[in-house]
């Protein structure tokens, strides 16, 4: 209950504030998958998202506690700059806090409750080669969802396009597959 309440909130305020784009951030999609898995008491959603999520949410909430208590980032990859800006509505950091730091708790508890589903790294690797191209090809460059040019900023070492298919072909290889291997092993 209080999962899907946080979700209508979020929504309802990202909406407003950031567009509707904003909810292409794998992250964003990660809240959706937890409170359908609550729901519907089936684990793929949440297996999905916690092989795409999970180390890159540990990482942001690395890079921002070290940037909390030493003022200086880890990664240096300006993921969690935003939450150190008086830019921005106080409501856009205090919802993001809550998003990446819950958002991955609740994946790993909905994994202990309803066990890890084999089929997500497949699954996730297709969401990825869906959600990757829509990010390219109908957001704003300037906002870098999902960071489709350049990981924390434009990147211009290939041309946009090789750099979008690289990370198409990368992520499953060196992300999702690993993290489904540590998943099936723990869960």
């Amino acid at each position: 209950m209080s999962a899907t309440l946080f979700l209508c909130v979020f929504v309802s305020i990202y909406w407003l504030l950031r567009g509707p784009a904003n909810f292409l951030w794998f992250s964003d999609i990660a809240l959706l998958a937890v409170v359908i898995s609550l729901w519907t008491e089936k684990s793929l959603p949440a297996s999905m998202l916690a092989v795409g999520v999970l180390l890159f949410e540990f990482g942001w909430n690395l890079d921002f506690l070290v940037r909390l208590i030493w003022g200086s980032h880890v990664f240096n990859l300006n993921a969690t700059a935003y939450m150190f800006t008086d830019a921005l509505p106080f409501v856009i950091p205090v919802l993001s806090l809550f998003l990446h730091v819950l958002v991955p708790a609740l994946l790993l508890y909905v994994l202990y409750k309803l066990g890890y589903d084999r089929r997500a790294w497949k699954a996730q690797t297709l969401l990825a080669w869906i959600i990757l191209p829509v990010s390219y090809f109908f957001t704003d460059p300037e906002k870098n969802i999902n960071w489709v040019y350049g990981i924390g900023g434009q990147q211009t070492w290939v041309a946009e396009s090789v750099y979008l298919l690289i990370g198409m072909l990368l992520l499953p290889l060196l992300i999702y597959f690993p993290t489904h291997y540590i998943l099936k092993r723990y869960f």
